[in-house]
């Protein structure tokens, strides 16, 4: 897909304001992007993320979204397109966890997490498509290597990504033909917000664990997402990256 030269382009970062979404915000704004980042509650946050752009010299906007709202997420796609641009590139960072042993999980904190992480998803994907299918582009949806293999204690955050990974497959196929590419990073231990909450040994003990002997930062997932959202991967659709200090492997 090549954006006419004369109109703005502009890559939608669903959860922006923080952990790996922030990051991918600030790479794809060194691309020449506008990043249009969105967050739920926190706005202080959103417009540091903004902030920081600008003063590097990009071009960035602040929405809020609650991923959870089908009509909100149609609204935040109608305000980046009155901006009258090109929606080149759509990421998909949103998520959380409430960890737990499935058989004294709550309903709630299931619904929650499937919620967010996959019927967000699901609702970001299908206005992504509408957007883009005279424009073609690139959606990359932010999954986890929980994704690819279940963990215990996150069986509802597994599901949400193991939905993601088969999400990103099957809508790959559905849209090739419009010149929609669709891939997920599955990043695995990674230095974020999330990953602080977990007991510090505990975290020690995951780190002993991934080959590459450290946890990854969340640049280094930007820099997978960048390269999935550009150029450079313009014959790759419908896979998972994992981005994971070899833990998968």
């Amino acid at each position: 897909m090549q954006a006419d030269a004369q109109r703005e382009s502009f890559a939608l970062v669903f959860g922006g304001s923080r952990g790996i979404g922030r990051a991918a915000a600030e790479r794809l704004s060194v691309s020449g992007l506008t990043a249009v980042i969105t967050y739920r509650s926190d706005a202080t946050a959103a417009q540091d993320v903004v902030m920081t752009i600008r003063n590097n010299g990009g071009r960035a906007h602040a929405l809020q979204v609650d991923v959870r709202d089908e009509s909100a997420v149609r609204t935040v796609f109608r305000s980046v397109a009155v901006m009258d641009g090109v929606l080149q590139t759509v990421v998909y960072s949103a998520g959380i966890t409430s960890d737990g042993l499935l058989a004294t999980m709550s309903a709630d904190s299931w619904a929650s997490v499937l919620d967010t992480n996959l019927t967000g998803a699901f609702y970001v994907a299908r206005q992504s498509v509408k957007a883009m299918r005279k424009t073609g582009g690139s959606i990359v949806l932010v999954s986890s290597t929980s994704g690819i293999s279940g963990q215990p204690g996150q069986g509802n955050y597994s599901a949400s990504k193991g939905g993601i990974n088969a999400l990103t497959q099957s809508l790959a196929k559905e849209v090739a033909g419009l010149g929609i590419r669709v891939n997920a990073v599955a990043p695995g231990f990674t230095d974020t917000d999330m990953l602080r909450r977990m007991d510090a040994k505990a975290r020690a003990e995951y780190a002993a664990h991934i080959p590459l002997g450290r946890m990854g930062e969340p640049q280094e997932i930007a820099h997978a997402i960048a390269f999935l959202a550009g150029p450079q991967s313009s014959y790759i659709t419908g896979q998972v990256l994992a981005v994971d200090g070899g833990i998968t492997a």
